[in-house]
């Protein structure tokens, strides 16, 4: 099973409309993985969830779809199919998962909630984050970067990629799209100027 066993006791705002919670995900060794809802007028979309308590999660609001950026992040996507009745979306192409998806999408399709799919290759070749392109504008990245309290940003482990230096150009790409909030699958979001550190990074680790 690709689902944490941990469970989320809340959730926060990261501006308005854009929630997280995160667990300590055994599976990567206790590291923490975050899952994100966006609430809109249609209802709210989950992006790569892991499991939220069920009060705060009801809070929210009715459930439409949920949205995975890989075959790595199925994570707590068919528990919640099945408790909430929500569409799951999964990239085209990708490798099997664990139950089929409802549907489909590829690079550049608007997705519910408003979000664009946004090919990220590096970690997979069939890796995608999310743009949300309503103000402000929500970067949801999947497993490029992770950001983790006194390390700041930093690259996912490289050896967990396919390709390390696919990674890197899709991370520097990352500065060429339109967005201020910077929300990872595993780590806090960025708020402040997350370019700015992205760029940081780059030179950091510059060859």
């Amino acid at each position: 099973m690709a689902e944490p066993n941990a469970v989320a006791e809340a959730a926060e705002e990261v501006v308005s409309g854009v929630w997280r919670w995160g667990v300590a995900n055994e599976r990567i060794g206790g590291a923490e993985s975050t899952g994100h809802a966006v609430v809109g007028p249609d209802g709210v979309v989950l992006v790569d969830p892991v499991r939220l308590a069920a009060g705060p999660l009801a809070a929210l609001g009715p459930v439409v779809a949920i949205l995975l950026t890989a075959q790595c992040h199925q994570r707590s996507s068919w528990r919640y199919r099945r408790e909430l009745g929500a569409a799951v979306w999964a990239p085209a192409e990708t490798r099997p998962m664990e139950e089929e998806p409802d549907e489909r999408y590829r690079a550049g399709e608007l997705l519910p909630g408003g979000l664009r799919a946004v090919h990220t290759p590096g970690p997979e070749e069939v890796h995608f984050s999310f743009l949300l392109e309503r103000d402000p504008r929500v970067l949801f990245c999947s497993d490029l970067l992770t950001n983790y309290g006194a390390r700041g940003l930093d690259f996912v482990p490289l050896q967990y990629h396919d390709d390390p230096p696919q990674t890197r150009r899709t991370v520097e790409g990352l500065l060429d799209l339109d967005f201020e909030i910077l929300c990872l699958d595993h780590g806090s979001a960025i708020v402040d100027d997350p370019k700015a550190e992205i760029r940081a990074l780059l030179a950091q680790t510059a060859a």
